[in-house]
């Protein structure tokens, strides 16, 4: 009776490793079953990011018609800047930079006719100087309205520079007096064209 028992306690051991194998075949025939959703649901998130990509994509910087620059609290005359302005007024980027870069080399006057200064050679300038201060800053401001322009895909050809200048809010220094601030704001847009009146 002994041998038997020590018999069939290993054939029970047996039946127990066939049922845990059965049990793990189960559970891969589900998986296996499970996974084909899984894989779908996988595809829908990856089509749904696609097409969220793609429309981002579509959606494009649109281009505008001017292009702005403000400069804000510049450590430059506003007197000289207001006639670099009417220097400026109504041209081109490219123009512009050439007319500031001839500044700064002396070659060209600012005129300052509106205003008791030194008189200066050339034709057409009674008054003027080479405020050369103010004359980098607004190069640097021009050259940035030109690369904005760029960007907002102005035709530049076809515009030209509106600007003006402010006083800032000047604080006090050491003795009493004041800072030179001064507010710039530069536009590119369409030339306007003037229509003539003909009156008879």
């Amino acid at each position: 009776m002994a041998e038997e028992q020590e018999i069939k306690k290993p054939r029970k051991k047996k039946e127990q490793k066939i049922e845990t194998v059965k049990s793990e075949e189960k559970k891969v025939e589900t998986a296996v079953a499970e996974t084909p959703v899984q894989t779908e649901k996988k595809e829908i998130e990856t089509s749904k990011v696609e097409e969220k990509k793609v429309e981002k994509k579509k959606e494009e910087i649109k281009k505008k018609d001017y292009a702005i620059v403000n400069g804000n609290d510049l450590p430059i005359s506003t007197k000289e800047s207001m006639d670099i302005c009417s220097m400026i007024r109504g041209k081109t980027p490219e123009t512009a930079i050439k007319m500031l870069e001839e500044v700064i080399a002396f070659k060209r006057v600012v005129k300052m006719n509106k205003r008791e200064v030194p008189h200066q050679k050339g034709k057409g300038v009674m008054a003027g100087r080479y405020p050369i201060n103010a004359t980098k800053e607004f190069l640097r401001l021009v050259k940035q309205l030109n690369a904005n322009a760029i960007v907002n895909g102005v035709e530049i050809e076809k515009c030209g520079i509106s600007c003006k200048a402010n006083f800032a809010s000047r604080p006090y220094k050491r003795g009493g007096a004041k800072f030179k601030r001064t507010h710039v704001f530069l536009k590119l847009e369409p030339k306007q064209i003037k229509k003539k009146n003909n009156k008879k």
